[in-house]
This record gives C-alpha cells, structure tokens and sequence, in this order.
C-alpha cells in the first residue's frame, strides 16, 4: 500500500513538472535579453562624496552602471536582479542627474534620475583619527588650569593653622 501511494505521488509531480515545461519556455526568465529594466537608486538624494545603491532587472549577465562627471562606472552583478554600488565624486555637481545602466549581454540602455545635494557628508567610522582643533584645544587647556586654580583655593581654605597643634 505504501508503495503504490508513493508512485502515485511521484507520478503526479512528474505530470506536474511536464505539463508547465512549454509554460516556461514562453516566458524567458529575467535576464534573458529583454535590457535592462527597473532601475533603481537608494536613496534618491546623496551629498557629495557618499555613497548609493542602484539595482537594475534584466541583466542575467551583469552590467555596467554610468554618470559621467558624477562617479566612476560601476559593475552591476549577475542574476535576475543585479546591485552596484557607486561613490559620488567629492566635486560632483549638486542637482539633479541621470545614471545609465547597460547590460553585458544586450545594447539596450535604461536610465534612472538621482540627485546630488551638496555638503560633505558625516564621517562616521574614522575612529577618533581626527584630532581636536587649535580652539578646543585651547578650551581643555583654560578649563584644566581654572580647575587646578580652584583646587588650589579650596585647599589654602580649609588648611588648619599648626599652632593649634600639640
């Protein structure tokens, strides 16, 4: 009996698998040449020198990701959906602008609008490597003399004279 319930499945899923093969074949899978298609950057805004993200359909193979004067080509990794990550030269132009993406597999070109604000962006991640200006320094070191000032004042008060001593 547990014989013929497991051919029965397995007949079935066979049947499944052969009846959607020519479903399949008429729709080609992403990537299969169509160019690429739904462009996207995030985020949308990036300050100058930052970074962004822009992913495309449709380039089974990869691709290359441009903007001239706005950052350097970009490679788009391979699959049905592909990513690259691009950094927005420090002199970039603030404005709005357009990337162009192109797979390697097809001729057709797609574009997306992004836009550069202008600034520099945080410098999050430099780990105190930056040292402090000449004004904080300047700062720190009239605070730490002002302190030592008022200990000093602190101890001279409450010093007890020695001739009351025995």
């Amino acid at each position: 009996m547990r014989v013929l319930r497991a051919l029965t499945v397995t007949a079935a899923t066979c049947a499944a698998i052969g009846l959607s093969t020519p479903l399949a074949s008429a729709n080609p899978p992403l990537g299969g040449g169509g160019g690429p298609s739904n462009v996207s950057v995030n985020p949308f805004a990036v300050h100058q020198g930052s970074t962004m993200q822009v992913s495309a359909s449709g380039c089974g193979h990869g691709g290359t990701v441009t903007s001239h004067g706005n950052f350097p080509p970009a490679n788009l990794s391979a699959g049905s959906i592909g990513f690259a990550t691009v950094r927005i030269f420090n002199h970039a132009s603030p404005g709005n602008h357009t990337l162009s993406v192109k797979c390697n597999d097809n001729s057709l070109v797609a574009t997306a609008r992004f836009r550069i604000l202008e600034g520099r962006p945080s410098q999050g991640g430099i780990g105190g490597s930056l040292g402090p200006s000449t004004a904080e320094t300047a700062i720190g070191a009239s605070l730490v003399g002002a302190a030592a000032l008022g200990a000093g004042a602190h101890v001279l008060r409450r010093r007890r004279p020695l001739r009351g001593r025995v």
